[in-house]
């Protein structure tokens, strides 16, 4: 898909994903080896994003698998039509069962997940296995089938090969730790919050319309406030809602008020708005 690192960034930008060189690097080097990657870092700060634009620079389809405490092989893989199934061996009454047992484990009553829908596909395809560390240990079993060799099986079919392997990517949180055999098999990608001056990109991206100081500004608050010790630092995603939110009530600037009455964008406990509000230096904003 992509011919060089510069390519990759500039194609991401061309989306509205400014990307870091080491994010560039990596999205490159994983297009090139097709190996999947994986995605670290805080909530917020663009995994499932990149993914996104690289389904939209690739013209591909994406295919997303969100993962969550109690997904199954029957959700992240495929599962048979029992509905579908029932109605064909009642009406085919007279039948032996090696009979209908042919018709109903085939193609006509398989319900494809998102694990079987990207390896099956014949198009460009980028498959997003979203927040894996919420799953359960046991689907990492099942993902190391898929991200080896790139292929399921389906007992009663037999084993189904990618014809065209889909660039795959996985985000986690690291809420908790995945096994070194799922790791051993990507490329492993930490984004961690930005620079400043990628952030003061980032929201001029974002945020049209936004003058350079107040962008100034909001950056600084925000990392001021990365600084402390908070339930939740604001993320990337944070800064630019706060930016849409100070544009949206026509703040050229910021000032000690206005921070105080818009932390809520920003912090989403209120033991932490309050403990931003006794520390922040309000007045120097």
């Amino acid at each position: 898909m992509f011919t060089s690192v510069d390519d990759v960034s500039a194609r991401l930008a061309g989306t509205g994903y400014l990307a870091s060189p080491s994010v560039a690097t990596a999205v490159f080097l994983a297009d090139r080896l097709g190996k999947p990657l994986l995605v670290e870092g805080p909530a917020g700060v663009g995994k499932t994003e990149l993914a996104k634009a690289v389904a939209q620079v690739a013209g591909a389809r994406l295919v997303r698998l969100q993962c969550y405490e109690g997904v199954d092989e029957s959700r992240a893989l495929y599962e048979w039509n029992h509905a579908k199934q029932l109605l064909r061996i009642s009406a085919g009454r007279g039948e032996t069962w090696d009979e209908a047992r042919t018709d109903i484990f085939s193609e006509e009553f398989l319900l494809p997940r998102p694990l079987l829908t990207a390896i099956r596909g014949d198009e460009p395809t980028v498959l997003l296995i979203d927040e894996t560390d919420k799953a359960d240990v046991e689907v990492e079993g099942l993902l190391l089938e898929v991200l080896s060799d790139f292929q399921v099986t389906v007992p009663e079919l037999g084993t189904i090969t990618a014809t065209r392997r889909p660039f795959v990517v996985l985000t986690s949180n690291a809420s908790r730790e995945l096994s070194e055999a799922l790791r051993r098999r990507c490329l492993f990608l930490h984004i961690g919050f930005p620079e400043e001056e990628l952030e003061r990109r980032i929201v001029r991206s974002k945020v049209p319309g936004i003058d350079a100081a107040l962008t100034e500004s909001v950056v600084r608050v925000v990392g001021a406030l990365r600084a402390m010790d908070l339930r939740k630092v604001p993320s990337v995603a944070e800064t630019i809602d706060w930016a849409r939110t100070l544009l949206a009530l026509g703040a050229g600037a910021l000032d000690a008020d206005l921070v105080r009455d818009t932390l809520g964008v920003i912090l989403k406990h209120q033991d932490d708005v309050l403990k931003a509000a006794a520390k922040l230096d309000l007045d120097a904003v």
